[in-house]
């Protein structure tokens, strides 16, 4: 079990290391690290790039979450033995691993984006009628509050409920309340922004997409 942690945990990380600002740089010619809000994820491509830079990161992103849950499950389905509850720690394991790859790319110099795009993808890929639901309740809350970041937490607290629901095991919540701890470290700077009001909002996004356009 511990060779198969350590195997997933690497294998995730490195997947999670694969960014889709790099394409939004390739086809933009802005890097996204030193644009907008600084950081490297879906929800700074569409703050600083509008809405079409933001879905095309966010597929890559969300792409790679789901990417990496199939694969540990049909290699842990077809070459292992391990018990249900093994496997479900395995899978959360690799999610987490996904998003710190994410958050923390080597080629990067450990500054990427916030994860959350990944956790879509993972959130799909393991539970995808929950995930699918938390999706349209992430969409809902962001509009609904006018910030993007409103609706993150939101996601992950669902997230949460969802591994305490249908898990058979105490480990996956604990995996994803280590995660939204790491996302509310990450998003500190955001949470300070909303109180101060410079925060940008969703409105904002949508009109700068739309006087680019008009």
């Amino acid at each position: 079990m511990i060779t198969a942690v350590i195997t997933f945990l690497i294998v995730g990380y490195f997947i999670g290391c694969i960014h889709g600002s790099n394409a939004a740089q390739l086809l933009s010619g802005v890097n996204l690290k030193e644009a907008g809000l600084g950081n490297a994820g879906a929800s700074n491509a569409t703050l600083t790039l509008g809405w079409k830079y933001g879905i095309l990161v966010g597929f890559i992103d969300i792409g790679k979450g789901v990417f990496a849950i199939i694969l540990t499950r049909y290699f842990l389905d077809h070459y292992t033995l391990f018990e249900t509850e093994q496997i479900s720690i395995l899978l959360y394991l690799t999610g987490a691993a996904v998003i710190l790859g994410h958050n923390f790319p080597i080629h990067m110099h450990f500054r990427g984006g916030k994860g959350t795009a990944s956790l879509i993808g993972i959130f799909l890929a393991i539970n995808w009628k929950f995930g699918l639901l938390s999706m349209i309740a992430l969409v809902i809350v962001s509009l609904l509050s006018n910030y993007l970041i409103i609706g993150v937490f939101f996601l992950y607290i669902v997230f949460a409920i969802n591994s305490l629901l249908f898990e058979p095991t105490i480990w996956p919540f604990i995996i994803v309340i280590l995660l939204l701890l790491v996302a509310t470290i990450l998003h500190l700077e955001n949470i300070k922004r909303i109180k101060l009001g410079t925060e940008p909002t969703i409105n904002a996004a949508f009109k700068r997409e739309k006087d680019e356009t008009a």
